[in-house]
C-alpha cells in the first residue's frame, strides 16, 4: 500500500492537478466568503463565525474531489497499466487503499490554508477570541469525514470506466444524490416522521449535525460505514477485472 500511496502523492504534485485543486478550492471559497455578495458572505452575515464556510465547502468539494479521483483507475485502464498493477505481488485491497489515501491526503492538504479563516474570525469579533472553538473544530471533523466519503465514491466511479470524464460526471452525480437527494425526496412525504427518516439516509443531515457541534457516534458510524462500503465495492470491481 505504501509504494502506491507515495506514487499517487508524487503524481499529484509533479502535475498541475494537485496545485489546481488546492488553488481552485481556496479561490472559490475565498471569493464566496469574503468578496461576492450573497448568502455565504461572512462580512454581510454580521456574525464572526465560520458556519457559512462549512455550508459552502461540501458544494465546492462536490466538483473538486471527483476531479482528483477521476484519474485514479480510469487512467490506468486507458493506458493499459492496470493489468500490470494487478499482476504485481500486491493485493487489490492494498492497491485501492494506497490510491484512496493518496487522494484523501491531497484534499486534506487543500483545507489546511483555511485555518487562516479561523484566525480571521478570531479577530473579527467585537471581542477578539469570542468564538466557539469546539464548534469550529467539530465542524472541521465533519468536513474531513465528508471529504473522505466523497473520495471513496470518486474512487469507485474511477474503477467503472476508462473514460475520465465519465468517471468525473458519475462521481459528481452520485455524491450529489447522496448529499442532497434524500433531503429532496423527503419533501414528497407529508408525514413528518417519514420525511425525517428519509432525510437521515442522506449525507447532509449527518454532516449538518456534526457541523452544529453535535458529535453523535451514529453520525460517525454512518460516514465510516459508507466509506468502507464504497471502498469494498472498488476492491470487488478490481477483483472482477483481475479474473
Amino acid at each position: 500500500m505504501w509504494p502506491v500511496f507515495k506514487k499517487e502523492i508524487s503524481a499529484f504534485f509533479t502535475s498541475p492537478v494537485g496545485y489546481l485543486v488546492m488553488g481552485l478550492f481556496l479561490v472559490l471559497s475565498g471569493l464566496f466568503l469574503w468578496v461576492f455578495k450573497g448568502p455565504f458572505n461572512i462580512l454581510d452575515y454580521g456574525f464572526a463565525d465560520l458556519s457559512l464556510f462549512f455550508l459552502l465547502a461540501p458544494w465546492i468539494f462536490l466538483l473538486l474531489i471527483p476531479a482528483v479521483t477521476m484519474r485514479s483507475f480510469s487512467e490506468e485502464q486507458k493506458l493499459g497499466t492496470l493489468e500490470l498493477l494487478l499482476s504485481k505481488p500486491i493485493s487489490t485491497t492494498a492497491l485501492v487503499l494506497g490510491k484512496y489515501f493518496g487522494a484523501l491526503v491531497l484534499v486534506l492538504i487543500a483545507i489546511l490554508p483555511t485555518l487562516l479563516y479561523v484566525a480571521t474570525i478570531y479577530n473579527l469579533g467585537t471581542t477578539a477570541g469570542n468564538m466557539d472553538a469546539g464548534l469550529i473544530w467539530g465542524s472541521y471533523g465533519g468536513l474531513v469525514l465528508l471529504m473522505a466519503l466523497y473520495v471513496s465514491v470518486g474512487l469507485l466511479c474511477s474503477t467503472l470506466t476508462e473514460n475520465q470524464i465519465v468517471a468525473f460526471l458519475g462521481a459528481i452525480l452520485l455524491c450529489f444524490l447522496l448529499y442532497y437527494g434524500f433531503e429532496s425526496l423527503s419533501t414528497l412525504f407529508a408525514d413528518g416522521n417519514s420525511a425525517l427518516s428519509i432525510q437521515r439516509l442522506g449525507i447532509k443531515a449527518h454532516y449538518e449535525r456534526i457541523s452544529l457541534g453535535i458529535v453523535d457516534s451514529r453520525d460517525v458510524v454512518y460516514f465510516l460505514s459508507l466509506i468502507a462500503f464504497f471502498i469494498f465495492l472498488s476492491i470487488h470491481r478490481l477483483n472482477h477485472l483481475k479474473k
